[in-house]
């Protein structure tokens, strides 16, 4: 199989920092692959600090040590929000609301990723995905 460039989604993120085992055979399995490159956005780290401060979400520990420290333990990169990729949402059909997940299919677009997603509105833009 060729190394692919994968982009996870926040809740993707979330499972595998838990082991949880709604994390699709199919994605584990592409996740654990040492030659495939890993990203998540800062989309995602964004959307987690809301949800942690409103309490939506439970995190143990201050997240601007414990999301780096979960995304090295799990090799990881983050993936910074650039202007092309802002410039992109501009250019998506207006099929998923979610302004978080909007972020994510721009950044899929402009930077070759496939996202790794359970989430099927995601799946409705001309992306590459996978679950």
């Amino acid at each position: 199989m060729q190394p692919r460039r994968y982009l996870l989604d926040t809740c993707a993120f979330l499972w595998i920092a838990s082991d949880d085992p709604n994390l699709s055979p199919k994605v584990r399995e592409a996740f654990k692959d040492p030659e495939n490159d890993i990203f998540l956005s800062a989309a995602s780290t964004w959307e987690i600090a809301i949800k942690v401060h409103l309490g939506k979400l439970s995190i143990k520990g201050p997240l601007k040590e414990r999301i780096p420290e979960i995304r090295d333990l799990h090799g990881i990169s983050p993936l910074p929000i650039e202007e092309e990729d802002t410039l992109a949402i501009g250019l998506l059909p207006i099929l998923h609301k979610d302004p978080f997940d909007r972020v994510l299919i721009a950044q899929a677009l402009t930077k070759g990723l496939c996202i790794l997603t359970p989430d099927p509105d995601i799946r409705r833009y001309p992306i590459l995905t996978m679950w």
